[in-house]
């Protein structure tokens, strides 16, 4: 039996002030019990000799420093896992909160995991389809990768995320060969197993309630993992959150060969609760008040997705972060951006149009994109066609501008073609419903048919076989 010390001599926030300790280690879990008989779970954040910093994942309300009660428990923060996990919702700590049994663990695991050996590291290569054009054709997500949506209050991240989980899938081997979208009931390769884990730290109810309502719809919550902390649960059990999903991910990747999706939201909300911990342990802060570690400690969280070689399974993350007043330059996008391998930009001019998802050309970027497109990935004219049509959207939308400052009568006809190219890209091939699945097949023939608006001489970035096969296609149509 663990000795329990009623020495705290300090509470700030979610932290106390532990004396007279022996043995404490860094990251150490302890059980506080408050003097009207609750227990709290807490780990340890800093230990010194005969002293020790312990942070509180659960409310501090009612702890005092006289008659609490701390007991360390000489091991990490650890979650059960079994495969039973899956369909289950749990809350931001680990607890089941869909009515359903307790877990009976295969095992359990530290939350914070293992750095993987970049030697042991895989390439990712694999197409992901996740049935939207903008993300399918132009930023490309690959299986393996982190790639994060750059989102802002009021933009309809939640909708694509769920979107996405829905709907992703990789293509059959049949569909990278002949190039055509298999028929229904035969598009996923039957010796592949899909999860998706999901982590929602500071939302509110009801966008909790969305994604377990649009899981549910569809039958992918049998496949699914949720972890759930809402905006009235406690704010250090943000922190633990994420963990716990990426542990659990790992687990249904590495042991059970599973290829799972996770998705992480809002990664705002996350650092808020670093920030405020931080000011609580009276820490020198860094750029707008977070702390100077903030790089480091969302690297612990992003470099967790990834392919490992020998194994059979995959994590593909998708963090989703609001940025404070859509500015690219605020501390949790731009460092989110140097450990991550891209982003999707949500565009509020877009999402003002009504177009959906307002997912804009310019500014989004998959740096692994290269390598999942084309023959033998998806198909040989992909990578020609992602860069033809940023080209072609990005100067129509100079000669937009353009035409509101000298107006319309003033453009040449090759620029109103690209004008009217903008506007047909935003309706047709960006515009498209929240349940539409369309295979990047499909997108690819938007994309063709769309390129009919321009002179073949401004065709500069497709090769001309690919413009005579494809484009005479549509044109024959």
């Amino acid at each position: 039996m663990s000795t329990a010390y009623k020495t705290v001599t300090d509470i700030a926030g979610p932290l106390m002030i532990v004396e007279g300790v022996e043995g404490v280690s860094y990251d150490e879990l302890c059980e506080i019990e408050l003097t009207n008989g609750k227990k709290r779970l807490g780990k340890v954040l800093e230990a010194r000799e005969g002293m020790a910093v312990v942070q509180m994942f659960e409310d501090a309300q009612g702890a005092t420093t006289e008659g609490t009660k701390v007991r360390f428990l000489n091991r990490a923060f650890e979650i059960g896992v079994s495969e039973d996990i899956l369909g289950r919702v749990f809350s931001g700590s680990g607890r089941p909160i869909d009515g359903g049994p307790n877990i009976v663990p295969e095992k359990k695991l530290d939350i914070n995991g293992a750095p993987i050996n970049p030697y042991s590291r895989e390439y990712p290569d694999d197409f992901i389809q996740t049935g939207i054009s903008t993300i399918d054709t132009l930023n490309t997500l690959v299986r393996g990768q982190k790639l994060p949506i750059f989102s802002g209050a009021g933009l309809p991240h939640n909708q694509i995320a769920a979107q996405i989980a829905r709907q992703a899938r990789v293509l059959t081997d049949e569909e990278i060969a002949t190039g055509v979208e298999a028929k229904e009931g035969k598009t996923e390769k039957a010796d592949e197993k899909f999860a998706v884990v999901f982590a929602a730290m500071g939302v509110t109810f009801a966008e909790a309630q969305y994604f377990q309502q649009e899981l549910e719809k569809t039958g992918a919550l049998s496949r699914a993992v949720m972890f759930i902390n809402t905006a009235d649960n406690p704010v250090v059990e943000r922190i633990a959150t994420p963990r716990l999903a990426l542990t659990v991910a790992e687990y249904l990747a590495y042991e059970k060969d599973y290829h799972v999706t996770v998705i992480l939201t809002d990664m705002t909300n996350y650092c808020e609760a670093l920030r405020e911990v931080s000011a609580a342990r009276k820490e020198v802060p860094g750029r707008r008040g977070y702390p100077g570690y903030l790089y480091t400690d969302l690297a612990t969280l992003y470099e967790r997705a990834g392919r490992i070689r020998g194994r059979n399974g995959s994590i593909t993350q998708i963090p989703i972060l609001s940025m404070p007043e859509d500015d690219v330059t605020h501390p949790i996008p731009d460092l989110t951006g140097y450990i991550t391998e891209g982003q999707i930009l949500l565009d509020r001019g877009l999402h003002q149009k009504g177009i959906f998802p307002p997912i804009i050309p310019m500014g989004s970027l998959s740096r692994l994109k290269p390598k999942a497109q084309g023959k033998g990935k998806t198909r040989e004219d992909h990578s020609n066609m992602d860069a033809q049509l940023t080209a072609a959207y990005a100067r129509g939308v100079e000669v937009r501008e353009l035409a509101v400052i000298l107006g319309e009568s003033s453009l040449n006809d090759t620029d109103k073609a690209f004008l009217k190219f903008s506007e047909r890209f935003e309706k047709e091939f960006i515009q498209q419903g929240e349940t539409e699945n369309r295979s990047i097949f499909k997108s690819l023939e938007i994309g063709w048919n769309l390129l009919t608006e321009l002179p073949r001489e401004e065709l500069k970035r497709v090769k001309d076989e690919y413009v005579d096969k494809y484009m005479k296609k549509i044109d024959n149509g």
